[in-house]
């Protein structure tokens, strides 16, 4: 698939959830950037503002067999992955697949469950496959997560562990509608005279796959190339933080970059390309020192700081 058909039909799957939630295109366009680049996603932020709603829509429009878990405190890993059961009429354990066998998986409220619970997704998320009772069962092509997480919770929430987050592709927050695009919701909903809200299917997923395999005919030219380790590089010697980007996060910004340039139905990435990706890739990436905790410094503004600080390179078209 050219690129100018992958921008073609992402146009469409963009057009077709802009229908239902209003004022977010930024937000849908990165969220698609990261179905694109193969990568899972965090959507963090508060409640009440469509996160769920646009992981739903989204497997809608992309026509990708969805299941949907609520994290609770007293889910287990067995609830997530599947487990062995015991047939009677067949005398022998037959393996139930849980809903971790799908598509497109969301992950709703993931920091409510345990930690235990949490890394049940891990070997998922990283090598596709799941791994019960020393057996080992391959998940289906794509494998994506959204999972969605509320920052102001506290009681009864269990934080994602660093290497969790490393994981996921992208962070991104939806955000708060203006006035009269909170109006637009209301009379949207008025409309549509039903708590429902769905968007027909755009792109199946023998295209999506090949969507995605189109991002790698996407150039990156060297000095792109050096341009994402230096940035992630000076996440690590800033003495703000302890814990910097990691080479997973080089990649990510890389798929990232190459998805982005695909939805301008360009060939090749910009350095603009790499900064329009940098935050969402990195900024979940990086842990702050102790004594920052408390200050109003936030990982992302790390990164704005590092791609002022960074010399940007020339684009060089392929």
């Amino acid at each position: 698939m050219r690129i100018v058909e992958v921008e073609a039909r992402c146009r469409a799957v963009l057009d077709a959830l802009s229908q239902v939630i209003v004022g977010k295109d930024d937000v849908l366009r990165r969220l698609l950037a990261g179905i694109l680049a193969n990568g899972h996603i965090l959507i963090e932020d508060y409640p009440g503002l469509a996160k769920t709603l646009i992981a739903r829509l989204l497997g809608e429009a992309v026509d990708l067999s969805f299941k949907r878990i609520q994290f609770t405190p007293d889910l287990l890993p067995g609830d997530i992955t599947g487990s062995f059961l015991y047939d009677q009429r067949e005398a022998r354990f037959e393996f139930r697949r849980g809903p971790i066998f799908t598509q497109l998986l969301l992950a709703d409220e993931i920091n409510r469950a345990t930690p235990k619970t949490q890394s049940a997704l891990l070997e998922a998320m990283q090598e596709g496959q799941v791994t019960v009772e020393g057996e080992s069962y391959p998940l289906d092509t794509p494998f994506l997560v959204i999972a969605t997480q509320n920052p102001i919770d506290l009681e009864g929430t269990y934080a994602l562990p660093e290497a969790q987050l490393d994981r996921f592709i992208m962070r991104i927050g939806v955000g708060y509608p203006g006035r009269d695009e909170e109006r637009e919701i209301l009379s949207r909903r008025r409309a549509r005279r039903t708590e429902e809200a769905h968007v027909p299917s755009i792109v199946s997923r023998d295209e999506l796959l090949e969507m995605q395999a189109a991002l790698e005919d996407v150039h990156v030219d060297a000095s792109i190339e050096r341009y994402i380790v230096e940035i992630a590089r000076a996440t690590r010697e800033d003495p703000r933080v302890a814990l910097g980007a990691s080479p997973r996060g080089s990649l990510a910004l890389l798929r990232l970059a190459r998805a982005e340039a695909a939805l301008r139905q360009s060939d090749f990435v910009t350095p603009d390309d790499v900064k329009a990706m940098a935050v969402p890739a990195l900024a979940h990436r990086l842990v702050l020192r102790p004594e920052l905790w408390i200050s109003r410094l936030v990982p992302g503004d790390i990164v704005e700081e590092i791609l002022n600080r960074v010399p940007t390179p020339p684009a060089v078209a392929p």
